[in-house]
Order: structure tokens, then sequence, then C-alpha cells
């Protein structure tokens, strides 16, 4: 059975850090790419950042350039995603999913997601 599991959210003030972790299971990681995606309340879903499963690409969107940092452990089946110098707008319920490069679909797995609140 093919899990992911979100972790890491909560409440942090501007301009501090969280870091997510991704864990996986059921597969192996090195066989997918795996992208970050966040849908803030009454907007879109977005997608972040990704890692390529196997050479370790790194991709951002640029709202989140120089502040996020995706990262991957094979050996421990999870993508972490470091976030940096948090703003108010990256307030939002963070997924992370198997992607095609860089961000594309078919979605073929998703995790439950974790709330990120950034807020004074």
């Amino acid at each position: 059975q093919v899990q992911l599991v979100e972790s890491g959210g909560g409440l942090v003030q501007p301009g501090g850090s969280l870091r997510l972790s991704c864990a996986t299971s059921g597969f192996i990681l090195d066989t997918y790419a795996i992208g970050w995606f966040r849908q803030a309340p009454g907007k879109q879903r977005e997608g972040v950042s990704c890692i390529s499963s196997s050479d370790g690409r790194t991709y951002y969107v640029d709202s989140v350039k120089g502040r996020f940092t995706i990262s991957r452990d094979n050996a421990k089946n999870t993508v972490y995603l470091q976030m940096n110098s948090l703003k108010p707008e990256d307030t939002a319920v963070y997924y992370c999913a198997t992607v095609h490069w860089p961000l594309l679909g078919p979605y073929d797995y998703w995790g439950q997601g974790t709330q990120v609140t950034v807020s004074s």
C-alpha cells in the first residue's frame, strides 16, 4: 500500500522557519519525482517545489526561490521542504505528491496535508 504522510506544519511568526517532511512507504522512493504543493483557503492548489527521482535536480516556483529548499533522503524514504523567511502569504495546507517533472500530473499518490500558518 502506497502512502505519503506529511508532517512538520504549525504556527510560525513571519520570518520564521519550518521543515516539512513527506514520509513515503509502499514504493521505492527513488523511482518517483516528489513535489510539494499548497492550497490556501479560497485559492487553487499551486505547485511549490519538486525534486527528481535520481539525480537530485530541484525546481522552485518564483515565489519561494531563495527561501525554500527541497531535499530527499532515499534511505529514510523521506522528502523534506525547509522553509525559511516565511511570509503570511505562505499560509496554506501543504501536500506532497508523486509528480512528473517538474510539477506535472498525473499525480498518482498524495499525502493528507499539513497546515502551515504564518502569523504574528
